[in-house]
């Protein structure tokens, strides 16, 4: 059974027990959330498509870590031959979820 669902305005496909990891959001670690916007859900071949959400769905998850820090990216600029160079980085925030449950 997995389920397509919208969080922090991003789209995942999730499944019961997966972790995964969404742009930060207000919760602190332990803290319990239910997801309602969501788009499809597959169980058992019978999949459930919205227009655009279905009502009666939700995916619950878990806080498992509230502030993680992803990968650095590095945003460098050149022109050449003007002597610009400009190097910059950068480091998003995401708060790691164990999905629980999905109620179809």
């Amino acid at each position: 059974m997995f389920a397509i669902v919208t969080i922090a305005g991003q789209q995942f496909k999730v499944e019961e027990g997966q972790e995964i990891f969404v742009h930060q959001l207000e919760a602190a670690e332990g803290d319990s959330l239910s997801f309602d916007q969501v788009l499809l859900v597959e169980r058992d071949g019978q999949t459930s498509v919205g227009t655009p959400v279905l009502n009666a769905a939700k995916v619950n998850a878990t806080v498992v870590s509230g502030h993680v820090k992803g990968d650095k990216v590095i945003i460098f600029k050149k022109k050449r031959r003007k002597g610009y160079r400009l190097k910059k980085g950068h480091r998003q925030h995401f708060t790691k979820l164990k999905i629980d449950s999905i109620v179809a």
